[in-house]
């Protein structure tokens, strides 16, 4: 069946155009089928049935394949399949009605109280990009707001005598969040003291977070910052910017916070996307148990 699977992936790269990894996840996934399809003595597509591939993608999950690799190969199989039927090398679908594995949820990291306070502490206080940093990090952690959301924000979106900020998601929709004590200062003191002297060769520039030439600081300048003082702070884990957004939720429902109140200030539409922090707050707090009741791990 060799042949009909070098015609398909012809077919996909001349019609369909598809990009070099695509097609080499096509081809990798459907060799390892025609494998396991030639060790029960199948050599032509028509003698393929739906029981062939489900015991297939059974094989595939007992030596330990992921949700999503298996998730991969099934579409692999039904492209593949789809394209017999209509080049007429095959009457019937054996792959119709298969349904691919739910891919897993995984867990968002989320950093500790403790390394979170050192990462935030990890700013020079008195440098002009010291203070920016420092207010940006308390910002990120304080609202929860994305990164394309921090360096979008103006100087007029932060009310300071009011404390909260004004943010607009990609989408355009517009909220409200509050911010900590702290964070006023800190903004405050960049305000004050900091965006002064990075601004001084751009007075006009209205971005409340600007890089060395005094413009609008991007995804990129941010993501250097963070994991420079991610390593100062001797944080082992590999953090991104989004490692925050996921903190201030899990920490926030840790404390006791509604699940409504963190759906607003993270701007979700759905409130299942915040659900799953509170997976990670049930898993943090299962450890805290275990590490620190005296029976816990008593038998």
């Amino acid at each position: 069946m060799s042949d009909y699977l070098e015609r398909f992936i012809r077919y996909l790269t001349e019609e369909k155009g598809l990009s070099r990894n695509t097609l080499e996840s096509y081809q990798r996934d459907l060799n390892q089928f025609l494998e396991f399809a030639g060790q029960r003595q199948l050599t032509e597509p028509d003698q393929i049935r739906k029981t062939h591939i489900a015991l297939f993608l059974g094989e595939m999950r007992q030596i330990g394949r992921a949700s999503s690799t298996i998730t991969r190969m099934t579409v692999s199989l039904r492209s593949f399949c789809q394209y017999l039927v209509r080049e007429g090398i095959i009457q019937q679908d054996p792959s119709i009605h298969m349904e691919a594995p739910k891919a897993e949820k995984r867990l968002p990291h989320v950093m500790t109280v403790e390394e979170m306070e050192r990462l935030l502490d990890a700013p020079e206080a008195y440098t002009s990009q010291g203070r920016r940093d420092r207010a940006m990090l308390e910002l990120l952690y304080a609202t929860g707001i994305r990164v394309s959301e921090l360096i979008s924000v103006n100087v007029e979106d932060v009310r300071l005598d009011l404390r909260f900020l004004r943010c607009a998601s990609s989408s355009g929709k517009e909220r409200i969040i509050p911010i900590t004590g702290v964070t006023v200062k800190r903004v405050g003191e960049y305000i004050e003291e900091g965006r002064p002297q990075l601004i001084r060769n751009h007075p006009e520039e209205q971005a409340l977070f600007v890089n060395q030439l005094g413009t609008r600081l991007t995804r990129q300048g941010f993501w250097k910052i963070i994991k420079k003082y991610a390593r100062e702070a001797g944080i082992e884990t590999d953090i991104t910017p989004h490692t925050l957004r996921h903190s201030f939720a899990a920490h926030l429902l840790e404390n006791g916070a509604d699940l409504r109140s963190v759906q607003e200030m993270l701007g979700h539409a759905d409130i299942s996307t915040t659900q799953i922090y509170t997976q990670v707050s049930r898993k943090n707090m299962k450890d805290v148990y275990e590490a620190h009741h005296p029976r816990a791990n008593a038998t």
